[in-house]
């Protein structure tokens, strides 16, 4: 019957579910490994050398108040999203000619799926 459906979609739905905590877990490893000594990521934190990420997604880039980001960050049009961050996390000097985010970027796309999974938690 239709309870057997249902069940299937609840384990479903768990599995995804723990997927993306873990997913997010490794993800915070890897801001505070990579990110955190620029990035804050919660609600009214700093700026440091780089922008507090806090609200980022559905952004466009260069709109952080009170942070002084270069024109060609401001100038770029990007809406920040988990498909330009995924692109722009691979190689930002490429993706946004004129950054002055001084950071190689991360060639893994497990990492950066893991990366976006976090902030999309912390930065919410």
């Amino acid at each position: 019957g239709h309870g057997q459906l249902r069940s299937n979609r609840s384990v479903i739905q768990h599995r995804w579910t723990r997927d993306k905590a873990t997913m997010s877990a490794k993800g915070a490893k890897i801001f505070k490994t990579k990110c955190s000594q620029c990035h804050t990521v919660e609600s009214g934190g700093a700026h440091k050398q780089g922008p507090n990420l806090h609200g980022i997604f559905g952004r466009q880039s260069g709109q952080a108040t009170g942070y002084s980001f270069s024109d060609a960050n401001k100038n770029s049009g990007i809406i920040w999203g988990e498909d330009t961050l995924f692109d722009y996390l691979l190689a930002p000097k490429k993706y946004i000619k004129g950054t002055k985010m001084v950071f190689a970027g991360i060639k893994k796309p497990k990492e950066r799926k893991e990366l976006i999974a976090y902030l999309k938690d912390a930065c919410a």
